[in-house]
Formats: C-alpha cells, sequence, structure tokens
C-alpha cells in the first residue's frame, strides 16, 4: 500500500490513509505529501471525488471502507490501482508462491545499473535503497505481483515470472488444486508475444510451463535442467554469499552474489531471463545482479553480539523456511563452525492447521527450534490451533524443540540457546521481526562482567 502511495505522490496526485500505528513507513509517506491519520475513522475519508484503494487485509468491517461504500466513493483493490499505474509500461510481474519479492528486487537493482530507471513496486524494501517502490523515468515497469487472493490476475504483462507452484493460502483458494488453476489462468493475462518465465526445478511451475506451451506462448525456463535456457551448472556457498557458475545462450558465466542460498541463484536466473526478454545485454544484467545486497526481513543481518550473528526473515510457507534455513546452513557451513538456531511465528491460523507438518518438517533443517504462538494478522483464533501444532511435528529430538507462548520469554529461551558462533534467524510474517534486537541485547548482557 505505501508503495502505490509513493508513486501516486510521485505523479502529483493527492493522497491520504490511515494505519493503525506509527511507523517510519507512516512518517516517510507524511515526508513526501501524504496525509495519514492514525486509527481508522469514517472521519478521515478526504471528499468526493476520491478513490480509495485497500489491501486484503482490510475487513469489510473497517469503518472507513463501510462508510466508503455508503457514500458510493470508487473502491480499488491494491492490485488494479497498481495495474492501473502500470498502464503504457512494459510491465513484469513477478509471482510464484515463494520467492517473489527477492526476485522482483534483484531484477529491479539490475536494471537500474543497466540504465533502465524502471518504475517499482515491491514487497519489501531494497537494503541498498531503503524502500520498496518508485517512480522511474523509463518504460519499464517491475511488479510483485500477490496471488494469496487472486488478484495477480488484474495484471497484463509483457513478461510474467513464476517462481513456483506450491499449494498455498487455502484460506481463500479452498484447495490445492484451485490454486494452481489461477496461475493456469494469469497464462491468459500475459499480452501477446510477451514471454514466461519460470523455474523447471519446481514441479508446480514445470507443469504450467507445459500448459503455457499449450496456449502457445512462450516459454523460457531457468534450473539446472541441461536444456533450461539460463541454467545453474554449479553453486558454491562463499561466506554470506555465493559463487555461480551458470550457461546462458551458450555461453559460462561466473556471477557472484551478494546474498547466501541457492534459491538466491535460481532467483537471480529468472531476472537475467526477464532482462534479456526487455533487450539487456547479458553483461550488464550479470553486473547489476552481482551489485544486489538484499531485501529487508529478506535474510536481513540484525547485529552480532557474544559471538553469535543474529538475522531475521520473513518466511512464512514450509518451502520458504525450508530455503532460508539451507542458506542460513551454508553460512554456518562457510565459516567452519556453528550451528542454526531458528525462532519462528507461524503466520494465521488456517495456514498453521493445513501445513503444520511442512512446517515441522522444514524446521527440521536447523539445530535448534524455538516456535512462537500464531500471529493471527487477519484470521480469528481457531479452538485447537497454536503453534504447539507446529513444535510437535518438528523431527528433532524433544530437547532441541521449544514451543514459548509467552512472547516476553523468547528473546530470553533464544539468547539462552545460542552459543558463540551460532547463526540465530527469527522468521515469521508477523511481529516477530521486533525479536532480533531483543536477542541481541539478551546475548550482549552475557558478554558484560559480571
Amino acid at each position: 500500500m505505501s508503495g502505490i502511495a509513493r508513486i501516486l505522490l510521485a505523479r502529483a496526485v493527492e493522497v491520504s490513509g490511515s494505519d493503525a500505528r506509527e511507523s517510519p513507513t507512516v512518517l516517510a509517506l507524511r515526508a513526501l505529501g501524504a496525509r495519514v491519520e492514525i486509527g481508522h475513522d469514517a472521519a478521515h475519508l478526504p471528499p468526493a471525488p476520491a478513490t480509495v484503494v485497500v489491501s486484503s487485509a482490510i475487513r469489510d468491517t473497517n469503518p472507513e471502507l463501510a462508510a466508503a461504500r455508503e457514500r458510493g466513493l470508487p473502491v480499488v483493490h491494491r492490485a488494479r490501482a497498481l495495474a492501473a499505474l502500470a498502464a503504457g509500461r512494459r510491465l513484469v510481474a513477478v509471482t510464484g508462491t515463494a520467492g517473489k519479492t527477492s526476485t522482483t528486487s534483484m531484477l529491479t537493482v539490475a536494471l537500474q545499473h543497466a540504465g533502465l530507471d524502471p518504475s517499482f513496486a515491491i514487497g519489501g524494501d531494497l537494503a541498498s535503497s531503503g524502500t520498496g517502490a518508485h517512480e522511474g523515468g523509463g518504460d519499464v515497469f517491475v511488479a510483485e505481483a500477490d496471488e494469496s487472493d487472486g488478484s495477480f490476475l488484474a495484471y497484463t504483462p509483457l513478461v510474467a515470472i513464476v517462481t513456483n507452484v506450491e499449494a498455498d493460502h487455502l484460506d481463500h483458494y479452498g484447495t490445492a488444486e484451485a490454486y494452481t488453476a489461477a496461475f493456469v489462468e494469469f497464462l491468459d493475462r500475459i499480452v501477446p508475444g510477451g514471454a514466461l518465465v519460470t523455474c523447471t526445478d519446481d514441479p508446480g511451475a514445470a507443469a504450467l510451463a507445459r500448459a503455457a506451451q499449450e496456449r502457445g506462448l512462450r516459454v523460457l525456463r531457468y534450473g539446472a535442467a541441461a536444456d533450461a535456457d539460463a541454467r545453474l551448472v554449479a553453486f558454491r556457498p562463499e561466506g554470506h554469499g555465493a559463487a555461480v557458475l551458470l550457461r546462458h545462450a551458450g555461453v559460462d558465466h561466473e556471477l557472484r552474489l551478494a546474498v547466501p542460498g541457492e534459491h538466491m541463484a535460481r532467483n537471480a536466473l529468472a531476472a537475467l531471463l526477464a532482462g534479456v526478454e526487455l533487450s539487456v545485454a547479458p553483461e550488464l544484467m550479470l553486473e547489476g545482479l552481482a551489485g544486489f545486497d538484499g531485501v529487508r526481513r529478506r535474510f536481513e543481518y540484525r547485529g552480532r553480539a557474544a559471538g553469535v550473528a543474529v538475522y531475521d526473515d520473513y518466511a512464512h510457507h514450509p518451502s520458504k523456511v525450508a530455503a532460508q534455513l539451507r542458506a542460513a546452513r551454508d553460512v554456518v557451513r562457510a565459516a567452519g563452525e556453528g550451528r542454526v538456531v531458528v525462532a519462528f511465528q507461524p503466520h494465521l491460523y488456517s495456514r498453521t492447521r493445513d501445513f503444520a507438518a511442512e512446517f515441522g518438517e522444514a524446521l527440521g533443517l536447523a539445530d535448534e527450534v524455538v516456535v512462537l504462538d500464531v500471529y493471527g494478522a487477519r484470521e480469528d483464533p481457531e479452538p485447537g490451533v497454536t503453534g504447539e501444532l507446529v513444535a510437535a511435528a518438528v523431527a528433532l529430538p524433544p530437547e532441541r524443540v521449544h514451543y514459548v507462548p509467552r512472547w516476553l520469554d523468547v528473546p530470553v529461551v533464544v539468547a539462552r540457546l545460542a552459543r558463540p558462533a551460532d547463526l540465530v534467524i527469527t522468521m515469521g510474517a508477523g511481529d516477530v521481526t521486533v525479536l532480533g534486537p531483543e536477542v541481541l541485547r539478551e546475548l550482549e548482557q552475557r558478554e558484560q562482567p559480571s
């Protein structure tokens, strides 16, 4: 939502809105000229004519939304607003169950390096610029397209990147089959002459590629397969990054990434193919990708104390959790010692209920697991659905799995578990992100002489 506001402000459109609490995002929007109220009240609505833009997180009972409908003001979902902002530009829409934000960010940074000055709207802030949206001067618009509620069907991309397709958001779709069907429908949104960029290593994405070819769409594949248009030939962790050997158009390239994880190497290949599709030279794209230094809340380094490195990550789906824990393991191995300690906060009661076993399997990649209670977000609690469901599913010895429902206890427990050379990562889509500094404070107290 803040990204849409930024772009509208850059186009000299009057913008107002509301949020639940003060935040750096609110302060930044005010500095750009937006009027942002704290709390939700019908009195905050501007007089007509005005258009109200809402996200899926806003319930129908929200007083501002209810008042807007009573007054007959146009109400537009955020995806349709973003699609309207991209009209007349060459749109690249990035979607998939996991990896959307990182892939969108990588592509944006590489295109900026190539001098295209794209407009962009990303579901996270770039580490380099501190923002997730920008009104560029070029003719390219890069958008992270959210599939969670089907709103990605609002876009008409020239290039569509689908990172993977794996069941999620069953609170909206109901079944895994319905979720997959939405991606097939998304293929029909690609403009004539456009292309689908997708990963051969993911079964769901590979099936989508076959469906696209049956529709006569041009498909560009990336992954480890020998016939991939951008092939991952070799991957080697190096410190907090990696050395990647890739093959594109019959030419081998070595790419050094400043971010860890083999999944990030695949994301880079997706960005490379999309950039080349926009007529950027491969060498320029690779230079830009080498300069990518991450996204906030995506394996974001928060600090070090008592010899323990603390990171924070947004992962909230089993495949995302597994990918980031593998990346954490790569960082620990590159250092030569240490363990991975994760503090995981399940997000949504429905997702916790549907995927408790899969979360348990993914978290088993860590050495010590702390599970918080569920961050309900837009959902009401469900009887019997707590973080304990996830903790019980972790395939580790019981003494290495810790269900800690009381929020204030979590930093103490995590700091007690961590040893020098360990990597601690707080993980989830809720307010678990604020725990990193608390863990660091607990660790710093350990360093102080008694």
